[in-house]
């Protein structure tokens, strides 16, 4: 089982698919995690609520994450995974349809890793997840576990 997870924020299930089949498009393997909102993504990382259990082995490898979630939006939950020591290093991709220049400039200066506008067009979607996972999934080198 390949142990390089993707956690996926994203609570539109239409975009949700749409990636899962952008990612299989791709030949991308890793298992995803999804997380529904900002609550539940952050209960994933901090091993908390349902995900109490999972392994502390189990750190995603990247991030997507969308910027208008319920519970507790997408800038809320980077500056959450910023701030604590265990996860302030993971790399966190904007994955979001929102063209709004001032979420540009604060998921930046919150410390986000990439920000990618979702494309409309399914090919130039698919073109760009895939660039992704090779990207963060193949060459860029994670930061070590303690």
């Amino acid at each position: 089982m390949n142990d390089r997870v993707i956690l996926l924020v994203e609570d539109n299930r239409d975009d949700e698919e749409l990636t899962l089949r952008a990612l299989a498009k791709s030949n991308i393997s890793n298992r995803v995690v999804v997380a529904r909102d900002g609550v539940e993504a952050l209960d994933y990382l901090f091993r908390r609520g349902d995900h109490a259990l999972r392994p502390a082995s189990e750190v995603p490898q990247v991030i997507l994450l969308d910027l208008k979630l319920p519970k507790l939006d997408g800038l809320e939950v980077l500056r959450a995974v910023r701030a604590h020591d265990d996860t302030k290093l993971l790399p966190v991709v904007i994955l979001t349809s929102s063209i709004e220049d001032r979420d540009l400039l604060e998921g930046y200066g919150l410390g986000a890793n990439s920000y990618i506008r979702k494309p409309v067009d399914f090919t130039q979607f698919v073109d760009a997840v895939r660039q992704l996972g090779l990207y963060w999934l193949v060459l860029n080198q994670p930061v070590p576990r303690r």
